[in-house]
Order: C-alpha cells, then sequence, then structure tokens
C-alpha cells in the first residue's frame, strides 16, 4: 500500500533529526509513507503516522526517483523520517541499496520496535539509526505508546554491535516519562550497556495529538535531565527543541569548550579537525566530513518534483 508513495518529502537539514554527530550541515532528501507500528498518545506527526495511506495525498515516487532526487537537490543524505520507517521496510531497502550505489548515505529515525532479522539486513545498507526511545519504563511504553520497552532495547544494542552510527532522542513528557529517577536510569543504561559515547538528546514536548491538555515540557525539566546524563557518564548529552540552549551545542569531554555550536538547525560555528577536538586534540565520536563545512547549504528546492 505505501511502496513508492510517499506521504512527505523534504529537504531538511540533517540537524533536524536530530543527528548530532553525523555529517553536520549535510542536507537530508527525506521521506516518508503513511502509518506506524505505535500509537503514541503524543505522536508529533501524527496527520501521516496514525492514519493509512487512503487518508494521506500521496505521491509516486519509487526508489529510483527518491535517488535521482537525491542527487539533483545535491542531498548526500536520505532520510527515511517522520512516521515509521519500519512500516515501509521493503520502500526504504530498496532505496538504501539504490542510494549507496550511487555513493549517497542513508539514515533513519526510527522508534526502534523491530524484529532482529529485519534489522540485521537494514543494518547492511545504511550508515546511522536514531532511535526514539520513549522512556525507560514498560508501563509507560504499554499505556501511552502500545508498545514495549524490552524490545526497542535490544533493537538499540544490535545497531550498536553492527558499527553503524547510533544517536538517541528522548521526548520528555511532562508527568508521563519526566521522573528523575527514570532519567537517571535510561542515561545509566546507556553508558553501562551500551556506550557513553552514543549522543543522547533530551527534547521538549509540546502538546500535540491526544495529549493537549499537559503544557510544553519545563525547561528546567530538560537541564537537569542533561545534568542526570553527565553525572552517570554520557560523554555527550542534548537540549533538544529549545533554540539557542547551550544544550544544543557539543561540547569536547575533556577541554568542554564548544566545538560545534549550533542556532536552531544552523551550524555557526565548527571546531573539528579530522574528527578530533580542534582545541585539544580529543578524538570525538561521529561520522565527520574530512574538511570543516563553511555553512549550512541552501535548503530549498529548486523547482517542483517533476511527476
Amino acid at each position: 500500500m505505501v511502496y513508492g508513495n510517499p506521504c512527505a518529502v523534504h529537504l531538511d537539514p540533517i540537524e533536524k533529526k536530530p543527528f548530532y554527530h553525523f555529517l553536520p550541515t549535510a542536507g537530508a532528501f527525506s521521506i516518508a509513507t503513511a502509518g506506524c507500528n505505535l500509537r503514541c498518545l503524543y505522536c508529533q506527526n501524527w496527520s501521516i503516522s496514525q492514519f493509512p495511506p487512503e487518508q494521506t495525498q500521496n505521491v509516486d515516487l519509487p526508489p529510483q526517483k527518491v535517488v535521482q532526487y537525491a542527487l539533483q537537490y545535491q542531498a548526500p543524505v536520505i532520510a527515511y523520517t517522520y512516521s515509521e520507517p519500519t512500516v515501509f521496510y521493503e520502500y526504504m531497502l530498496a532505496t538504501a541499496r539504490l542510494a549507496r550505489e550511487q555513493g549517497l548515505r542513508n539514515v533513519v529515525i526510527s522508534a526502534g520496535f523491530i524484529n532482529p532479522d529485519p534489522l540485521w539486513e537494514l543494518c547492511r545498507v545504511v550508515d546511522a539509526i536514531k532511535v526514539d526511545l520513549k522512556g525507560y519504563d514498560e508501563d509507560f511504553y504499554r499505556t501511552v505508546c502500545q508498545a514495549e520497552l524490552g524490545p526497542v532495547l535490544d533493537t538499540i544494542r544490535i545497531i550498536h554491535e553492527s558499527g553503524i552510527h547510533l544517536e538517541i532522542v528522548n521526548l520528555v513528557v511532562p508527568t508521563l516519562n519526566d521522573s528523575l529517577e527514570q532519567l537517571r536510569a535510561l542515561a545509566r543504561w546507556l553508558v553501562h550497556e551500551i556506550s557513553p559515547d552514543v549522543p543522547l538528546h533530551f527534547t521538549r514536548f509540546y502538546p500535540q495529538y491526544r495529549l493537549t491538555n499537559l503544557p510544553p515540557t519545563p525547561v528546567e525539566t530538560l537541564e537537569k535531565a542533561w545534568e542526570i546524563a553527565a553525572e552517570e557518564g554520557v560523554r555527550f548529552a542534548y537540549v533538544g527543541n529549545v533554540p539557542g540552549h547551550p544544550g544544543n551545542n557539543t561540547r569536547c569531554p575533556v577541554c568542554g569548550k564548544n566545538i560545534i555550536v549550533r542556532e536552531g538547525f544552523a551550524v555557526t560555528e565548527y571546531h573539528l579537525q579530522g574528527g578530533a577536538c580542534g582545541y585539544c586534540g580529543e578524538p570525538i565520536p561521529g561520522v565527520w566530513w574530512p574538511n570543516a563545512p563553511a555553512s549550512n547549504p541552501s535548503l530549498s528546492y529548486p523547482g517542483p518534483l517533476d511527476q
């Protein structure tokens, strides 16, 4: 039903996904189809993820066309995003294989609720996966997302074992998954079970879908999560959805200086040399350009999609 029929096609900065340690400033040709295998009550993209393809406005875009447009718009990355790429798995897999043949990178933005075998197959053809770890609580997953925590934790382990780039986002929802104990347990699990080098984003919730009765996440809560992550040994923690906050910047874990400064989705300072801190030489885990990017490229279409 969704193969070759995306309902969202955009050119985004890679920082929007968010990927902070993967080719900063890169343009990501982004696609999504209708549908999701979760039912999060607070879904930020509910208008496409919680509807079947018969009820969304779709375009005819087979894998070959996706790669063609990514090349035409000079986007070095194709992103499978917005809804849940697991739902359009076959479409994503075919596109990723063609993209790799053309020298493009592939990134996946997912809730991570997927079986191990197809995940291993996916890891062979993509370059990075960002997992939305909804919370570190089984009851929260079942009642708010209609899913389970265990398979998502297994997904994170497999991605890390595969060797491709991994980042994690936790959308902090007031009263539901914002307890300091849960945030600390999440950070501690990441450090001890996966790696302290995996970037961890604590993102601000805004009222959406069926949870419009809740307020936006207090910035103080995100800052506390940020501090807790550092206390537990996370080397690269971030505050998301708060433009201009210092928690958007990448700091060297050794010398403490800002090595990537961000304003919204734009990179304004870049102090990495060969994947290492430009100040003290500490290697910074990630996928980096061989030379420093000058600035974010123009991310506007040169024209409408040819149909």
